[in-house]
């Protein structure tokens, strides 16, 4: 019962952390749109990213882990924005 409630309580920690940790993808867009340049991006670098957290979220389908879900998910979602946006705004 304890050990129940400590996972559960880390899980949600995990996932608050996880999600507020991808927030840096998020700025990464901004300062290109203000700029309207992306020469200082690596967009290998994200590609990086985005295959780890697609791997990180086919993990998190196979345990059925909410938290690994969620915070993938949202990476993903980042990652693939900043390559779309250094792509439109490359000089």
């Amino acid at each position: 019962m304890v050990l129940e409630i400590y996972a559960t309580i880390l899980a949600l920690i995990a996932t608050i952390v996880g999600s507020i940790s991808t927030i840096g993808y998020f700025t990464q867009i901004f300062k290109i749109v203000k700029r309207k340049s992306s020469a200082d991006v690596s967009i290998l670098t994200y590609m990086l990213f985005l295959t780890a957290a697609f791997v990180w979220l086919l993990y998190g389908l196979t345990i059925n882990s909410l938290p690994l879900l969620i915070t993938n998910a949202i990476v993903i979602i980042g990652a693939f924005s900043v390559i779309v946006t250094s792509m439109y705004y490359k000089k």
